[in-house]
């Protein structure tokens, strides 16, 4: 069961209890063990009777008796017009006319996505009045009822630091976490008001409590509003560290950290990451960096036994020029190792490769399964194996199949 929590004055408060993927839709609980899309068996074991002893339901053992905890990271959610259209012929082929159902969109790499025991997605985009007006670049304003195609798909928490954070303003900012609250929704990246800026970003999963953080680059040349600049994360490392020291002394056993940051279209990464990252990894307080922006996919990197996701690339997004590069995605799959009490250790990175379908729908494709059908038309085979094959070669273009990072690929 996944809890999002905050901690304040000492004190562990929960929120909201978000153990159901879907509580909404009547949908059955998350599964305490994730699902290997490309048909393979999970990774550990689900102990006889739910746990063990005095454990948490859910809870996995490896071979040798620890615990095991799979955190799942997705690239950028940027809703372009082309995806609000997608989401209302949907609607409408449900008899939801006038509704917008992202879902579908999602619908085919959901089981990678609820088989982690937490998945955080990036929200690139501040979210509109329920009715709209609804707007694209350069200043988004997206449809709130993406958070429920979100949480469907099975994520559980959005990083929400980003280029766009203030193209709405303040409004925008508070719309877009009304929405992920009341969708169940974790957040980290942006606040209300200064009390939360300051408030630890916790969630629990399978009785692990996880620790978020969420930075950008820049605001496009928009300022947050004077006197309030707790209003969305700006990458400042001294600030990053001392945040993350913060959430290890509220109990946070990982600290997950997500960076909007790098050169858009660029697949390798750029001087900033490269000088940003070092610190940042280096520091005892920080397990994992996600990253996001470019569009594109960038390389995996380990460090030590943590591991930094350069950039994922694009999760959903409809580009006014969709190139192959656009459509190229990964959501990363890391699992962690109880190797003491609450002392963590990453011991499989995994990469999920991803594409996304323009026709006759946009569609995202978990490309190891879909490969990994017999039945795939010979056109859209040859499509979406020069996909995986330029995705492996972003993915490891610095090292990382040295270092044992697992591209899951097609069985059978």
């Amino acid at each position: 069961m996944l809890l999002f929590s905050v901690v304040l004055a000492g004190a562990l408060i929960v929120i909201g209890g978000i153990g159901y993927r879907a509580d909404w839709w009547g949908e059955s609980p998350r599964s305490s063990s994730w699902v290997d899309p490309s048909g393979g068996e999970p990774s550990g074991s689900q102990p006889p009777g739910g746990g063990t002893a005095g454990a948490p339901p859910g809870t996995r053992l490896d071979a040798q008796g620890r615990r095991l905890l799979t955190v799942l990271g997705a690239g950028d959610v940027l809703i372009h017009p082309e995806v609000t259209e997608q989401a209302k012929r949907d609607a409408a082929r449900t008899g939801q006319a006038g509704g917008y159902d992202f879902f579908p969109m999602f619908e085919r790499v959901a089981p990678a996505i609820s088989g982690a025991d937490l998945a955080i997605c990036h929200l690139e985009t501040p979210l509109a009045p329920a009715a709209g007006p609804f707007e694209g670049y350069p200043r988004f304003s997206a449809p709130p009822q993406v958070v429920d195609g979100l949480r469907r798909a099975g994520f559980d928490a959005c990083s929400t630091a980003s280029n766009h954070t203030m193209d709405q303003g303040a409004q925008g900012v508070k719309r877009t976490l009304d929405a992920l609250d009341a969708a169940g929704l974790g957040h980290a990246g942006s606040a209300r008001d200064a009390a939360e800026a300051n408030t630890p970003r916790i969630y629990e999963a399978a009785g692990v409590k996880v620790g978020h953080l969420s930075y950008t680059l820049n605001f496009n040349g928009l300022e947050r509003p004077a006197g309030k600049l707790w209003m969305a994360n700006l990458i400042e490392p001294a600030k990053i560290l001392a945040a993350a020291k913060k959430l290890r002394a509220a109990g946070a056993e990982i600290v997950v950290l997500s960076l909007h940051w790098g050169t858009e279209y660029q697949h390798l990464p750029d001087a900033d990451q490269l000088d940003w990252v070092k610190p940042l990894i280096e520091s005892p307080d920080i397990n994992l960096v996600l990253g996001h922006h470019a569009h594109v996919v960038q390389p995996f990197e380990e460090f030590d036994d943590k591991w930094v996701v350069y950039g994922m690339g694009n999760q959903i997004a409809r580009h006014a020029d969709p190139v192959n590069d656009n459509r190229e995605g990964v959501m990363a799959r890391i699992t962690f190792t109880e190797m003491a009490p609450k002392e963590w250790k990453i011991t499989e990175a995994a990469a999920i490769p991803i594409w996304t379908d323009i026709s006759p729908d946009i569609r995202l494709v978990d490309l190891a399964a879909a490969l990994a059908n017999p039945a795939l038309a010979a056109d859209r085979r040859k499509v979406y194996q020069g996909a995986y094959q330029r995705i492996t070669g972003y993915l490891t273009a610095r090292g990382a199949d040295q270092d044992g990072l697992k591209v899951l690929a097609p069985t059978g």
